[in-house]
Order: C-alpha cells, then sequence, then structure tokens
C-alpha cells in the first residue's frame, strides 16, 4: 500500500513512521524545504501528559468581556467573519459536561503517547533534548484552583499520576520559585511529564525513516489539490502529481482549505502562539512551569530556556509578532527575573500557528471519502499527542494487524 502524507511536523512525520513500521510505502509532502519548520519548531517543548485540560470550559466565559475589549495582554482577539461561527461551536463546549469529557478524552490520547514514547526515542540517534523534567502548573485565580482540585482527581482514578500540592510543596520540588514574583497558592505536579526539542525530535525521526525504511520526503513542493476518481481520493496535485492508496492530512491549521476543496468542514481555527529561546540564567528552573495566570510555560532545554505562551485570535496575521514576543519577554522577566538570561544578543524569537478545533480535540482517522484520512487539530498539545494519534491513523487504515 502506497500512502502519501500531507505535512512534515511532528504530527506528519510521526504518522508516517507508524505507517512504515506496519509496511507501507510512505511518501511525506511539505511545502517547506525542511521537516519540522511550521508549528513544531519552537513550540513550548513540554510532553505535557498529564495537563490536558480543555481551553473549553465554564471558567473560561467570565474572561470574554476582558479579551474583547483587549484587556488581557495573553489573548488578543480580532473578530472575524470566519472566528464567529468558530467561536460560536467553541463556546457550545464551554459547559462542566463537555469540559470534563474533552479534557479526559485529551488525557487518555496523551497517557497513549506517554506508553509509545519509550519505543520512538530508541530510533532516534540524535539529540533531541529529551529529559524527564515533571510539570508544575501554578494556581493563582480561586476558580482555577477549584477547577484543578476536581481535575485532580478524575485524573487520579483514571490512572494519571498527577497531585494537587501546597505552595510549600511545590517550593520543595523546584527551589527556583522562590524566585518567581506570582502569588501562587498550590500547584497541580505531573513528576512524570517531559521535554524534548521538538524540531530536533522531527529531524531525527525523519533521519531514522529515511534510513531504514521506504519513506520518501518530497520537501518544497506545494499540494493544493485532492485528487478523486468514482468517488474516492486517489492522490494529490500541486506542484507535481502523485497516486497513493490513501491520502492522510496533517497540515494542521492549513488543513481546512484543502478539505474544503473536496466538500469537508475542519473546524479549525489558527491560533498564533510565541516562543523565546534563552540561556539559562541565575535562577533557571529545572522543572517545567506553567503559569495560567500570564497563560506561558518555562522548560528547560539543555542549556536553554524556551519561554512560550499567548493565544491570538486574528487568524493568519503575523503583522504584531514581534511585539507580541516583546511582550512575553518582558512578562517572563518581570515574573522570573533569574529564570533565563534576558539581555542575552542571540535571542531565537518564534511564532507558529496551533490548529484548534471548538473541543479541543484532534480530528484522526477515515473521512466520509474513501481514501482520505486526517490527523490534525491538536491545537497546543500536537508533540504531546503525536505518537497516539498517529499509531491510531495507521490502525484506521491498515486494522489491528
Amino acid at each position: 500500500m502506497h500512502a502519501i502524507v500531507l505535512g512534515a511536523g511532528v504530527v506528519g512525520v510521526t504518522t508516517a513512521y507508524y505507517l512504515a513500521e506496519r509496511g507501507c510505502r510512505v511518501t511525506v509532502i511539505d511545502r517547506d524545504t525542511d521537516v519540522g519548520n511550521g508549528t513544531s519548531r519552537a513550540n513550548g517543548g513540554q510532553l505535557s501528559y498529564s495537563f490536558t485540560d480543555s481551553l473549553a470550559r465554564p471558567e473560561f466565559l467570565s474572561k470574554i468581556p476582558a479579551l474583547l475589549a483587549g484587556r488581557d495582554n495573553t489573548s488578543h482577539i480580532r473578530v472575524s467573519r470566519r472566528l464567529i461561527p468558530w467561536g460560536s461551536r467553541f463556546l457550545m463546549q464551554c459547559t462542566s459536561q463537555r469540559s470534563r469529557t474533552n479534557t479526559m478524552a485529551l488525557l487518555d490520547m496523551a497517557m497513549r503517547s506517554a506508553e509509545l514514547m519509550p519505543e520512538l526515542r530508541q530510533k532516534i540517534s540524535s539529540d533531541f533534548s529529551y529529559r524527564k523534567a515533571g510539570k508544575l502548573v501554578l494556581m493563582t485565580d480561586p476558580d482555577d484552583l477549584r477547577t484543578a482540585e476536581q481535575s485532580t482527581k478524575r485524573k487520579q482514578e483514571h490512572g494519571c499520576p498527577v497531585e494537587l500540592v501546597s505552595r510549600a510543596d511545590a517550593l520543595a520540588v523546584e527551589p527556583a520559585l522562590a524566585e518567581f514574583d506570582e502569588p501562587f497558592e498550590a500547584a497541580v505536579y505531573s513528576r512524570e511529564d517531559e521535554v524534548t526539542d521538538a524540531h530536533e525530535f522531527v529531524v531525527g525521526l525523519r533521519n531514522y525513516l529515511e534510513t531504514t525504511h521506504k519513506v520518501e520526503f518530497r520537501l518544497g513542493t506545494a499540494v493544493n489539490k485532492l485528487i478523486r476518481s468514482n468517488g474516492r481520493v486517489t492522490g494529490v496535485a500541486g506542484d507535481d502529481r502523485l497516486d497513493a492508496d490513501v491520502v492522510v492530512v496533517c497540515l494542521g491549521p492549513w488543513s481546512g482549505d484543502l478539505l474544503r476543496g473536496v466538500g469537508l468542514k475542519s473546524n479549525i481555527f489558527p491560533v498564533r502562539g510565541y516562543s523565546v529561546t534563552l540561556p539559562v540564567g541565575t535562577d533557571s528552573p529545572s522543572v517545567s512551569i506553567t503559569s495560567l495566570r500570564n497563560r506561558f510555560v518555562f522548560s528547560r532545554l539543555n542549556g536553554n530556556m524556551r519561554i512560550a505562551g499567548f493565544a491570538d485570535f486574528n487568524g493568519f496575521d503575523t503583522r504584531n509578532d514581534a511585539d507580541r514576543v516583546r511582550t512575553l519577554v518582558d512578562t517572563a522577566r518581570r515574573v522570573a527575573p533569574g529564570a533565563a538570561d534576558y539581555l542575552c544578543e542571540q535571542q531565537q524569537a518564534w511564532g507558529g500557528f496551533r490548529p484548534m478545533t471548538p473541543s479541543g480535540q484532534p480530528m484522526v482517522g477515515p473521512t466520509r471519502l474513501d481514501g482520505l484520512y486526517v490527523n490534525t487539530g491538536h491545537g497546543m498539545l500536537g508533540l504531546t499527542l503525536a505518537a497516539a494519534t498517529g499509531e491510531a491513523v495507521s490502525q484506521s487504515i491498515l486494522g489491528d494487524s
């Protein structure tokens, strides 16, 4: 069987891995000239197996007025014809029941990824900054804390090794928090969560696939059309035409346009996030830190500190990237002045689009068109969920054998 995988980010290349491991001949196509150069390039670097909490939850509703008025620096929203229908579906997910359902569905995927990652790590010979760092999610808002208490209990009952700890216990886990200007009362702690450099992970996995499998990477190649014959998708067209038995769309936030061409709706919205990578500072945390209040994360990757966050709903607009990165750095320096060398001139800044569905759950598996499959819409959890969804889509194509 010949499978075309569209997209060479962490989700696409991991999908190619599972298809190739099960005997498929795989061609990976991406318009970029290298793998992992889009959404995967410089994300938060966290394999966040325990923190899968849905963005769409009742507590979010009270924050909407400030967001729409532009009073929240962590998220910018520009109302548009594309955002309104997506936002309406998102608001429908902001109930207690749907929030719980979405969170637990994501947790199942994340825990499966945690089981699969050791095998993937063994295949990659290069260094990709992998480390079992643990993760602390700081709780400053009483509503967030109440939600965390309930969510932590459900996750524990589900077999997830996560716990709610006091401020004193969090400081014992990560002493660098004593230097944070963050009035947190408690924290959610998972000692099993990991960090890795997503871009280097994808590069290493590509090298493995090219040297050990019949996997071809056609990079710098645009695809703008899915080819159909007798109601079945039989290939792709763009810079080149290529036929295949199945096509898997793993194009993240760019999946929608291609799917609309064959009459399918994706309900994916591009949510822009940002990161900066700096040398570590005098009081850099070793444990991964998430500040819910400021909507950013600190991840220590070898000798660097990756600071990533924010969520802007401005479509595919990138004009304010420099200002948003500056705001991210200024906020991080105020909260954690010793976490990184903020005066370093060699700042590695990045902006990328996260493919968000209203529920937060990715689209994985067959579509209503024979021969066409999707693995997209992972939001902020692409790195975390890639192994599980890559395995799942390969099973939907090839069965459980």
